[in-house]
Parts: structure tokens; sequence; C-alpha cells
């Protein structure tokens, strides 16, 4: 038996406000301690690579040194097995020694993972690659609008994506997604809401980056959609949420966007507006990281405020508020369960609600697409988030569905990878069924 003791002297460093956060042997005997638990238990050996990899550099020690535990493992273990972890929580999810499981051990992997990358990346640096793929908001400003032909010519360009793979180390494989001619705040703007917005009050948007200059139409449904439903819809100023800084340990980076954000939509959650984000890593992030990043009340208010926009419909389902003026079915739909809907624990409320819709049925594929953020971009697990996004390409092939939906944009760059389906998010889909425009326009 290992000399390790399951249960902490203390509560765990999970704030990176907490000083011991940063203290290298306290994040050392938490890694230790929480892997012995994940090695005993094993029972998340098929979510990703950090798994196996960590059973086998476990039973390596104890078959060739003589451990009894994890005792032996060292920095390159700790950091061979974080960097295989791509932070979907569904190993949180699952666990039974989590706190809010109510358990002792207090176990909490994916937290102790971007710790021991937070450390890693205040001790050498954050790396170049990613520093490229931890500003998705500055690129998508500068590229998208006037200059998104040219951008997307060479995000297409296959010589270049292969010059771009060997300088940033982002794959030359992955579907990029494209900028767009006309961003979404640009889209605003110039909107004119429908006869129905306001009746029932205001919401604030967080359209996300990807949603501001992506996939504006994303964004652009949300609206039409809250518009149908009686609201009115602001955008206050806003920037990335973090999370891509927090994929890379840039611990500083991501607080200074919360930050910046909370201030922003704060007025608005005063005023009693609550935030709404088309986007379930961004609604995620707000909700569980920002309080943790900030430690402020303000920080905690806005999180209280905020939900995924399929979240706040099936608020006004529940409360027999949903408008159900639907024109057209929508035929047989795969419906793509992402992890970070299912890591704030609200399942998923855009199947419940399109399920409404007549002649309308949804089949739920709770498979993870091995993308969550930035991981799946990067070179080096290219070939690894393929291998585990197969059951999801599967799942949806064996629906044999007239339409594929998901709320994670970057998902649907895996599914149309894999699948060659153009997936759109449930926002969409539900405009397409009330009838409103789904592009631009």
């Amino acid at each position: 038996m290992s000399k390790i003791n399951p249960k902490p002297e203390g509560t765990p460093a999970f704030s990176p406000n907490d000083p011991r956060y940063w203290d290298e042997r306290d994040l050392e005997t938490e890694l230790k301690r929480v892997f012995e638990i994940c090695h005993s238990c094993r029972m998340c050996v098929n979510f990703c690579g950090s798994f196996p990899d960590l059973f086998a550099r476990v039973d390596r020690d104890i078959e060739k040194h003589g451990a009894e535990g994890a005792e032996r493992l060292d920095a390159t273990d700790f950091a061979s097995v974080v960097d295989l972890c791509w932070q979907c929580k569904l190993c949180y999810i699952e666990c039974p020694y989590t706190p809010d499981q109510g358990h002792h051990w207090l176990v909490d992997f994916p937290r102790l993972a971007m710790r021991e990358k937070a450390q890693r990346a205040r001790r050498n640096g954050v790396t170049l690659q990613d520093k490229a793929l931890g500003e998705p908001g500055k690129l998508g400003a500068l590229m998208s609008g006037p200059f998104a032909p040219l951008s997307n010519l060479v995000n297409e360009h296959q010589l270049l994506r292969k010059v771009n793979e060997k300088v940033l180390g982002i794959s030359s494989e992955f579907p990029l997604p494209k900028f767009a001619p006309q961003p979404f705040e640009a889209w605003m703007k110039k909107h004119e809401p429908l006869r129905e917005a306001g009746s029932a009050g205001s919401v604030a948007i967080f359209a996300t980056c990807i949603g501001d200059y992506n996939f504006p139409r994303i964004a652009a449904a949300t609206v039409r959609v809250l518009e149908k439903n009686g609201f009115s819809v602001v955008r206050p100023p806003q920037e990335c949420c973090g999370m891509p800084n927090l994929d890379g340990g840039d611990i500083d980076a991501a607080r200074a966007k919360a930050r910046y954000n909370v201030a922003q939509l704060l007025p608005l959650v005063e005023q009693g507006m609550l935030v709404v984000a088309p986007g379930p890593t961004c609604s995620y992030t707000m909700k569980k990281e920002w309080p943790e990043l900030l430690g402020t009340p303000e920080a905690k208010k806005v999180a209280a405020a905020t939900h995924d926009v399929m979240e706040f419909l099936e608020k006004l389902r529940r409360e027999k508020k949903l408008v159900k003026d639907f024109a057209q079915p929508l035929g047989k739909i795969a419906y793509h369960a992402a992890c970070h809907l299912r890591a704030q624990k609200i399942g998923t409320p855009g199947a419940r609600i399109l399920g409404l819709v007549p002649d309308t049925e949804v089949d739920v594929v709770e498979k993870c697409s091995a993308v969550d953020g930035t991981w799946g971009m990067k070179a080096q697990h290219y070939e690894m988030g393929k291998k585990y996004a197969q059951k999801l390409a599967r799942g949806i092939e064996n629906v044999e569905p007239a339409l594929v939906v998901t709320d994670c944009p970057l998902s649907s760059l895996r599914i149309l990878k894999e699948n060659a389906r153009q997936a759109v998010h449930p926002a969409e889909a539900l405009a397409r069924a009330y009838g409103l425009p789904t592009e631009l326009s």
C-alpha cells in the first residue's frame, strides 16, 4: 500500500489568489496525492490521453523502481500527464471524490492540471504556441471585416498552413474557423429588432470571440431568438473570456480579461439584466473561472447572472414563457452534447427545446470532440484528438440525421472534418424552426 494519504492535509489550493497555488512543493504533494487516487480508481481511463499516460508512469515506477504508488513521479511525469489534458471537465463530472460530491478527498483533476500548467508557464514562460492560440479576440478583430477574404485565403492555403505549423505548432490539418466579412458587432449596430423585442425585458449578450468574428450568424440567431421571445438585447463592450489563456497557463492574461469583462457587465447586471452567452466554453469560464481568478463579489455577481443561451431558454420553458410559434419542422437531429455544457451540470437544454418543435426528433450524442478550446488545434495533439473524436463521428452517423446540432462552434469544426457535415448551433436551428432568418442581413 502506498504511503500517500488520499486525504489532503488542508483544502487544496484551487484559486490563483491563494499563495499556496504558486508553491511548487505544495503542488508536487497535491499532484502525487491526486494521481495516486486516480491510479487506484482508473474509472476515467477512456476519457482522454492523460489517464492512460498517468497510469503507465505509476505502473512503470512500481515495476521497475520499487515504488508503492505515485510517490516517485517527477516534474517530467507531471508535465506529460497535464499536457494531454484538454480540459473537457468530464472526469470531474464523473469522479466520486470531488468537492461537489461532498467527498473529503476533494479531488479536482482539471483545476489541478490547470495549476500545474500555470506554474510551469510562470517558471518557463508562456510558449509561442500558447501565445498564438491565446488571443482569438485580438486576432479576430484584426483579421475579420475588410481583411476577411485575404485572411481566409491564407488560412486555406495548405503550404502556408504547413509553414504555420512549423513556426507556431498549429496543426495544418485542423480546419481553422473562417473570419467573417461582417463581424457581429457591425451587424448588431444596423440590426432592426423584431417587433416583439423588449416586451419581456432586456438581456446582455456575451457574444464570444468566435461569435463576434468567426460565426456571427450564431450570435445573430441568438439575438433573433431572444427577440422572438420578447427580449431586447444589448451587447456591451467585451473581450475574450480568457479560457484560451488558461489553456496556456497564462493566469495574468486571463485575469486581466476577466477583470475588464466583469467591469463592463456589472452595471447591466445591477440593473437587473441577465447575461447570455452562445458558447459553452465561455459561459463555463464566466460562471466558474472568473470568480476564482478575481475572487471578488463583483465577479461572483456577474457569474450568478450568466446563462448559456439555451439554458436561458429552458428557464423560459419551465416558466411556461417560451414562445412555441414554430413555423417549420427540423426532422431528425443528431445533437452533440458539448462537454462544457455538461460541466456546468445543465445537461443539454438545447436538445429539450428543439424537441418541442413539431415533427422533430432529437438524438443526443454524448461524445467528446477532443477540441476543447485550443488543445485540439495543436499539431502535437492532432492525431490523438482525431482518435478520441471518432466516437463522436460514429455516433452522429449512426443517427442518420437531417441536421447536426452542437452548442460548441469548435466542435462543429471537428464534425465538419470527420463527418463532412456542417453542424449548426441550437439557436440557429431554433431560428429556422421559428421561420426567422438564419444568415446575416
